[in-house]
Order: structure tokens, then C-alpha cells, then sequence
């Protein structure tokens, strides 16, 4: 058995099943593709269930990946052992319906015993204690002696989770010596000591739980392999944890040359020297698969993760930016097998950065709060911090309570989270009735609506659709007829597309003979269309056959709008990376507004380049093709959906050319030349890792180039510039009559602050062997006050001089000490400080000059009388 790098290990696995002729593939996205019941992947098997299930055929019956892995429930153990970690690496070969345990069996010990070389007698197999079949194999095909196959129960060794597929277990145990051991005589696997490691485990499914405590045999028997890339490393380089493998052990490295400590040496340090190692590792391969922190789900996972890495850097006594150099190793250590890490490690170091910094102005006001509430629960004797007090850090300041809870801990204190959870229910639920209030649409009238069948939505294809009546509602009620005023009317069928999606509701007019209403706005609910109407003459009566009519030139706007919103996604992706998600959209006959998932403000080439890709595939004037699809075809074909959104039986795909696939049910244009043009008007931030586009379209630009144009000539004529071309000369000209206007007066300033020298000097009181000068004079400004400061200090070597200034709401000191001054102990930054301090400004400088700048302009008189005590301290 050979000392083996966990790289090395990797490649050796994965290449021993290719040769067993499995399919390679890589591992999957952090992020669940098509799975809303995982936050994320925590397993290698977790991103193939659809294959075991049936739901999408695999690439190949017989499958091999290492697979990404994150597992959190255990956070708060992390670092406090060297067994806890978040992540971790799942080695993996699959059979879809193909072998089963006759070859699963021989090839887990033929990789163990032949290709890593591991003594046959240190190996342990275990099998479920009703497994005759897997202990037939181990024993007569393998020839493990009887005595070292190990029959366990069905807690140990049989997966299954509630109904479905499900099956026994094996695993193979490594023997790690008797060091590790209870002592007991009969010490075998499935002993709580820690001498049997388990390293490999064949789940064999082959049954179908029934729900009422049967099973049947399952038709297509598959075989899940599981063995962790990490542990197999301490096997094979003789460690005691993950922690000390090669490629985990530089990151340890790197920490410790960077906070200073010896890993080994303090029980404290070594857990946050721990928690920064995994963290980072953590925090490198979500942010590589595009997750972005924030305050919700799987980015909150991530915003966690970093924080917690941020805080124990701080216990380590790292009182500056670090995360970049330590994640900067981690990248070169497992980049060769994941080179989506070097592809992306600038993108990784900046959300990193931002996030640090972040934390850093989070945890400065926070701890100290915090710090007061544990001293004032410890006064009291308490062991309990309240919950409206942990509330209120996390509503005002952002603090996380699972950082309150971690912090409070070390002081042998808990947190009422009971009160917590109660007063963050009842801030969603304001939030949620806030919400539901906007919309106007009371439940008495959703009552009303549900006997009505869905509407038949003709929109997509028809901008005028003869329809029928189904129901006329006033407020809170169900009418027969209506003759004026406003009302709600439900067709059944309608061109008028309901608010949703993003997009806004269509307006318009229905109409028959002798009487004609407004649509003013159209909405929906469970599939029926409700149109919001007023009257204009006629009476309009349930049952009658009316012509349902939308503006075209307003609907038409709406989806250049729309359209442009998909080119702008796709743009995005292209210029700053795949993490780019919508988190957002608004499009209406005016705007395209836009929010997505990114770290930070695009810059003004980024701008640019999003606007020339959006308009150079607009001038390629494509079809944009919409088809009917199930979900699982649309993403074969690339569509991306909206995480979160749920999608029925049947999706609306709408393509792009090669450009753009979305699944979406809003309207749009027939190809991407009817876009027009395309603008971007604003670029700024929504949330935390949210920013936020709005753009024009197509008529849209042309009123922002006449609104610019206004601009001009109004700015032409402000400037008396002869037209729009002569703007940049003529404000240049201006510049410099400003300047030289600006000069003359200082220069007049200048002459009037020396004419003042002698008025100054004769009225300074002698303190000790200096002349203290003290003056204010408003509205001067700081270069003419330093110009008299210095020909006092010419004229008098004795001289002190501290000059107050309040000059258009700002308030400076200016202080000035000659060289026999400072010779006698006279500091003029010392001074300036000290006068600043007192109005609640700061500042200071050299002990001949200096200058300082104030808050409250009502104490300025305050801080100059104060200048003489803080002088006579100073004088030797």
C-alpha cells in the first residue's frame, strides 16, 4: 500500500471503472438540475435519481463520477472535531438496470486489493444480516474468511427513505490498527469505536417498499456506489483525519502562515484554523457553480459559511481582508479536476472579497451590541439572551443568529429562538398582507370566481377574439347586468393577456352593437382571465357574445420589451459568467426591467458590451420560434427556467436561435428584428448580489433620443454655445473663466488675510513663552487660512495659531505653529485634533502645520476657547 495523493486517488477510480466500461461524466452542478427537494447535492447519487426512477433515460447503463458534495446540518460541529466538514468528495460507480452484486462485489475489491494495493487481511466486508446472496460472493467468490464478513441489521445495512426503491447494503471496513480501539475482544465493524473506518458502500436496489411493511422485487435492479474521496485519502496517506490529507493540509498551511499559529498547538485555534480550511473549500465550489450569497436558501448557506469562515479569522487575530490568499490555494489544489475553478477564480476572489467586506461592517457594530446583551444577561444571572433582543440585532444590524447563537454559546448562554422564530413569522406575515393588499383583490371576490372554468387564452397568436360573457362581478358581488361605471368581467375565451410572468396585463375594449366598455387592465387567477372594465355606453349582460379587442400598438411594445428582456439575460451570462439568474422581471409598453443574480455594479465596458450583444442579434432579425414541450425535453434543448417557479405538464419554450431558450408564457415579437433597437437606461442594486436593468425598445429609444436632444439644445442655449456641437468648448471656456475668477479671489483673500497679521498678532495673550492667536473667520476659504496662518508664522517664530472656519456648511481648523513655538512644546496637529474633537470632527497633522474638520458648527466658538488649556498641557 503506497502513500497516494487525493488527486492521484480521483483519477485511479474514475479510470478503473472507465476500463469496467462505465461513461465518465463530471460532477454535477452544487446547485440541484430539476430537484426542489435538495438545497443541495449531498450525495453521489442525489443528482441521478431521475435515472434510477425511470423518469430520464442515462447516457449509459453503467455510470462513474466524483461528485461535488455539501452537507450542512452539522455546521456548527465543524471545526470542533476533524471529523465534521461541509464538503467533501463522493466517489461513485452506477449501474442503471445493467450488473449487479456479481460484478459490484469483485470490482470494489479488485480496486482495493489490486490497483490501491491495501493488505487483503485489513479489510472487513459487512453485509445485511437477511443478504444471503452478498455473503455467498464475499465469502466463496472472494474468499473473505467467514469470521470477517460482518451481518449487520437493517439500521446499519439497508437503504431505503419511506416508500419506493430500496435495498441492502455492503460495505467494506479498513482495519486501522488496535491504537484506535475499545479493547474489547469482540471489536469488529459495527463497533462505536473508531478502529473500523468504513470506505466503501454497495447499495443493492432491489425492492420496492409497499408502504404497509412489504416489499416486492424491483424489474430493473441498479447498484449505488458510495465512497468518500476524502476518508479513502486518510487510508491511503496513513492520517487520522481529513484534515491532515496532502491537498486539505496546504490549505491548513496557508491559514496558519497567515494568522501566525501553530496548528497543533492551541485546542481554540486549531477549530478556527479548521472551520477557515473548510469553509473556504465550501464557499470556493457554490460560488463556482453560481451560487451568490444572501438571505435566503441555498446563498444563505453560502453567506453563512463565508461569515462564520470571516469570524474565526478574527478569533485567530486576522484583523484584515484573507479569504482571497487562502482561496487562492484551494483553487490550485483541485483545479486540475475541476477546471471550472481556474476558468472562474477571478469571479470567485471578487464575490469572496465583497462578502468579507460585507461581514466586516456587519460585525463591527453587531459584536459590540452583542457583546452588551451577554454582559447583561451574565449580570443578571441569566442563562438566556431574549429573543426580542436577538430579533432586533438581526432586523437592524443584519447580524446572523446562528452567529448570535455560536457566540453566545462560548459564554455558556442561550437564545430564546422560540420568541425569534415567532417575531420573524410575523414580520413575513406583514410582509405577505403588505403584499396581498397591493394587489386589491379582495377574497370575497376570488370566492366568486371559483365555479368558473378556465379561460381559453387566444392571445398568443390573435389580437381579437369573439367571446361570451361568463360573469360580471362590482366589488364584492355577482351581477346579472351592467350598464355604468366600473366592473370586473370573466370571458370565455380572451386575446387579453393576464398580469403574470413579469409582464403587465393588456388593455383595450370589448364591444358589440350599440355598447362598448374599456379594458383598463387584465389579471388572472387559477387560469380564469379577469378583466378590469369601465363602462362607456350600453348595457353589457351575462350571456351576451361580445368582440374582445387589445391595443395592438400598446401589446406590440410589450413584447419588444419581452423579447429584449430574454437577449438581455442571455447577454448577461455571456459577459459576466452562467451565475447570472433572474431574480426578477418587469416588462411593460414603456420599460424592460430586469433583476439579476450578481456581486457587483457592472461597469460602464460591461454596459457596453451587453447592449452590443443584445443589438447585434437584433439586427440579425432571427425568427424567435415558441413550441409546446414538456419540461424535461425543454431542458435537453438548454431552456432555463426560473428557480422556484413551478411548471405544469405542458411548457412554453420560446427559442431564440442559438442565442436564447426560455421557458415562458409571456407574448413576444415574430423575429428579433421587430425589437428595434435596444437601450440600457439604469444599471443599479436591488439587494445584496441583486442588480437591476431597465432598457427601452424600439419606440422607446426614439424617446430618449429626442429627450436627449432636448437636453442638448436646452444646455447649448444655457451656455450660450453657438449650437449642440460647440457644448464641450464652451463649458471648457467656462472651466477656465471659473478658475481664474477663483484665483483672483483667492489671491484677494490672500492680501486681505496679511493685511490682518499685524491686527492678530497685537491682540494674541502671551501663554508661557509663545503668542497664542486664535481666530475665526467665516466664509474664508482653507488656502487663504493657511496663507495667513504661515505669514504669521513668518513675522512671529513664537506664534500659535488655530483659525476656525465655517464656509458653505463646512466646518475646518487650521493650526500653525513657528519654529520657537514648536521648540517650547506647541504641536499643531495636537491642536488641530483636540478643537476638531470638540465640535465631534477629527483630524490632525505635522507639528508646524496641520488642519482638522468639525461636525457641529454651534461649538466652534467652544473649540477655540478650548485651545489654550490643551496648549498649556503641551508647553514644556
Amino acid at each position: 500500500m503506497q502513500w497516494t495523493s487525493l488527486n492521484d486517488l480521483r483519477e485511479k477510480y474514475l479510470s478503473f471503472f472507465e476500463s469496467k466500461g462505465h461513461l465518465r461524466l463530471p460532477s454535477f452542478p452544487l446547485v440541484p438540475q430539476g430537484d426542489k427537494s435538495l438545497l443541495l447535492i449531498n450525495s453521489g447519487m442525489a443528482p441521478m435519481k431521475k435515472f434510477f426512477t425511470g423518469e430520464v433515460v442515462p447516457p449509459r447503463n453503467r455510470v462513474t463520477t466524483c461528485q461535488k458534495c455539501i452537507r450542512t446540518p452539522d455546521l456548527d460541529r465543524v471545526g470542533l472535531t476533524a471529523r465534521h466538514g461541509t464538503f467533501f468528495e463522493m466517489l461513485g460507480n452506477f449501474s442503471f438496470g445493467d450488473y449487479f452484486k456479481d460484478e459490484a462485489i469483485p470490482w470494489a475489491w479488485e480496486f482495493l486489493t489490486q490497483c490501491l494495493e491495501i493488505p487483503a487481511e485489513l479489510l472487513w466486508p459487512s453485509v445485511y444480516e437477511e443478504d444471503d446472496e452478498a455473503y455467498a460472493i464475499w465469502r466463496d467468490v472472494i474468499g473473505v474468511p467467514e469470521e470477517r464478513i460482518v451481518k449487520l441489521g437493517k439500521a446499519d445495512n439497508f437503504w431505503e427513505h419511506g416508500t419506493g426503491p430500496c435495498g441492502p447494503c455492503s460495505e467494506v471496513y479498513f482495519d486501522r490498527g488496535e491504537k484506535y480501539g475499545c479493547g474489547s475482544p469482540d471489536c469488529k465493524p459495527g463497533c462505536d469505536c473508531d478502529r473500523y473506518m468504513e470506505i466503501w458502500n454497495n447499495v443493492f436496489s432491489q425492492f420496492n417498499n409497499m408502504g404497509d411493511g412489504t416489499y416486492t422485487e424491483l424489474a430493473q435492479k441498479n447498484i449505488d456506489t458510495g465512497m468518500g474521496l476524502e476518508r479513502l485519502a486518510c487510508v491511503m496517506q496513513g492520517v487520522d483525519n481529513m484534515f491532515e490529507v496532502d491537498s486539505i493540509r496546504k490549505i491548513i498551511d496557508t491559514v496558519v502562515a497567515i494568522s501566525g499559529k501553530t496548528y497543533g498547538a492551541d485546542a481554540k485555534n486549531d477549530v478556527s484554523i479548521r472551520v477557515i480550511t473548510d469553509h473556504v473549500r465550501s464557499a470556493m465550489f457554490m460560488i463556482s457553480d453560481g451560487v451568490i450569497p444572501s438571505n435566503e436558501g441555498r446563498g444563505y448557506v453560502l453567506r453563512r459559511i463565508i461569515r462564520r469562515a470571516c469570524r474565526h479569522g478574527k478569533l485567530l487575530g486576522i484583523n484584515h481582508a484573507f479569504l482571497v490568499d487562502v482561496v487562492e490555494v484551494a483553487i490550485g489544489e483541485s483545479c486540475a479536476a475541476y477546471p471550472e475553478l481556474s476558468a472562474k477564480a477571478d469571479y470567485i476572489k471578487k464575490v469572496l472579497s465583497m462578502e468579507e467586506e460585507r461581514f466586516d461592517a456587519t460585525i463591527d457594530a453587531g459584536l459590540s451590541i452583542l457583546s452588551d446583551m451577554i454582559r447583561g444577561a451574565l449580570d443578571k444571572n441569566a442563562d438566556t439572551i431574549s429573543g426580542e433582543e436577538v430579533f432586533k440585532l438581526y432586523d437592524t444590524f443584519g447580524f446572523p443568529i446562528d452567529l448570535t447563537r455560536e457566540i453566545a454559546e462560548e459564554s455558556h448562554l442561550h437564545i430564546d429562538e422560540e420568541t425569534f422564530n415567532t417575531l420573524m413569522k410575523q414580520q413575513k406575515t406583514r410582509a405577505r398582507e403588505a403584499r396581498a393588499n397591493i394587489s386589491g383583490w379582495s377574497e370575497s371576490s376570488k370566492t366568486l370566481l371559483s365555479g368558473l372554468p378556465q379561460t381559453e387564452f387566444t392571445g398568443y397568436t390573435d389580437y381579437r377574439s369573439e367571446a361570451k360573457i361568463l360573469a360580471i362581478l362590482t366589488e364584492d358581488d355577482s351581477v346579472e347586468s351592467i350598464s355604468e361605471g366600473d366592473c370586473t368581467i370573466i370571458l370565455d375565451r380572451t386575446p387579453f393577456y393576464g398580469e403574470g410572468g413579469g409582464q403587465v396585463g393588456d388593455e383595450g375594449t370589448m364591444y358589440a352593437e350599440g355598447k362598448l366598455l374599456n379594458v383598463y387592465d387584465t389579471k388572472k387567477t387559477d387560469g380564469v382571465y379577469i378583466h378590469l372594465c369601465t363602462i362607456v355606453n350600453g348595457t353589457f349582460s351575462v350571456g351576451d357574445t361580445v368582440m374582445a379587442d387589445i391595443e395592438d400598438m400598446r401589446r406590440r411594445a410589450i413584447a419588444r420589451n419581452h423579447s429584449a428582456a430574454h437577449l438581455l439575460q442571455a447577454a448577461l451570462r455571456k459577459v459576466l459568467g452562467d451565475h447570472v439568474e433572474q431574480a426578477g422581471s418587469y416588462v411593460s409598453n414603456s420599460v424592460c426591467r430586469f433583476d439579476f443574480t450578481h456581486f457587483s455594479a457592472l461597469d460602464p465596458k460591461e454596459i457596453e458590451a451587453v447592449e452590443q450583444l443584445v443589438n447585434a442579434y437584433i439586427l440579425t432579425a432571427n425568427a424567435i420560434e415558441t413550441v409546446e414541450t414538456d419540461i424535461e425535453t425543454a431542458k435537453k434543448n438548454g431552456a432555463m427556467a426560473l428557480f422556484g417557479e413551478k411548471y405544469g405538464a405542458v411548457v412554453r419554450m420560446v427559442k431564440m436561435g442559438d442565442f436564447s431558450t426560455e421557458l415562458c408564457g409571456g407574448t413576444h415579437c415574430g423575429n428579433t428584428g421587430e425589437i428595434g433597437l435596444f437601450k440600457i437606461i439604469s444599471e443599479t442594486s436591488v439587494a445584496a448580489g441583486v442588480r437591476r436593468i431597465e432598457a427601452v425598445t424600439g419606440r422607446g429609444v426614439l424617446a430618449l433620443i429626442a429627450q436627449k436632444d432636448e437636453l442638448l439644445h436646452d444646455t447649448a442655449k444655457a451656455l450660450k454655445a453657438q449650437n449642440v456641437n460647440d457644448i464641450v468648448m464652451r463649458a471648457g471656456q467656462l472651466q477656465d473663466e471659473l478658475k481664474a475668477a477663483h484665483h483672483e479671489i483667492d489671491a484677494l483673500n490672500g492680501k486681505l488675510a496679511a493685511s490682518r497679521v499685524d491686527e492678530l498678532l497685537g491682540s494674541a495673550p502671551q501663554v508661557g513663552a509663545v503668542r497664542l492667536v486664535l481666530a475665526r473667520l467665516d466664509g474664508m476659504n482653507v488656502d487663504s487660512a493657511r496663507t495667513l496662518s504661515d505669514a504669521i508664522k513668518a513675522k512671529a517664530a513664537d506664534a500659535v495659531i488655530v483659525i476656525g472656519i465655517v464656509n458653505d456648511g463646512k466646518i475646518n481648523f487650521i493650526a500653525g505653529c513657528g519654529k520657537d513655538a514648536v521648540a517650547a512644546g506647541a504641536h499643531a496637529g495636537k491642536l488641530a485634533s483636540a478643537a476638531a474633537a470638540v465640535t465631534g470632527g477629527k483630524g490632525g497633522g505635522r507639528p508646524d502645520n496641520a488642519m482638522s474638520g468639525g461636525k457641529d458648527a454651534d461649538k466652534v466658538n467652544a473649540a477655540l476657547d478650548s485651545v489654550k488649556g490643551e496648549l498649556e498641557k503641551l508647553l514644556k
